[in-house]
């Protein structure tokens, strides 16, 4: 893959709090996913990662939808289709958690979302007048 031409942007930030793993999604309006797929897009990627851990607990529907400013069935959606798929397990009365961590993500898969984050970031970038070769300079920089 062309290093000129793909930038990698990191979607979930993961930190603890009173051991409830605390996630910072970002929904994007602009590329035409439903947010509910983003939402389990980030979850799964977060789990390929090791950035979430089997036994982690996820933010509350409620909590998450008002933090997102979306309908609860939203991320009820995301959820729901995480626990149909045995990677998010939802305990009455206790949350939420990552149930399990084996998760695989092709590299088909991997691919066509570094292709994705690379369209947006460089339509933004150069419609501030940046070329190619700004960008990889700056990223060059960048201590990922």
């Amino acid at each position: 893959m062309d290093f000129k031409k793909c930038l990698y942007i990191c979607t979930i930030q993961i930190g603890q709090y009173n051991n409830i793993t605390m996630i910072e999604f970002k929904l994007d309006s602009t590329t035409g996913m439903p947010f509910y797929r983003q939402i389990i897009d980030q979850i799964k990627f977060g789990i390929a990662s090791g950035n979430l851990k089997i036994g982690e607990q996820l933010p509350t529907v409620r909590s998450l939808a008002v933090d997102l400013k979306v309908n609860l069935n939203t991320v009820a959606k995301a959820y729901k289709e995480l626990e149909i798929q045995n990677v998010l397990e939802t305990q009455q009365g206790t949350g939420t958690f990552i149930f399990k961590t084996d998760i695989q993500v092709s590299e088909k898969e991997k691919n066509n979302k570094l292709k994705e984050i690379c369209t947006q970031f460089s339509t933004i970038a150069l419609s501030y007048g940046f070329t190619i070769d700004n960008i990889i300079d700056e990223l060059k920089k960048q201590k990922i």
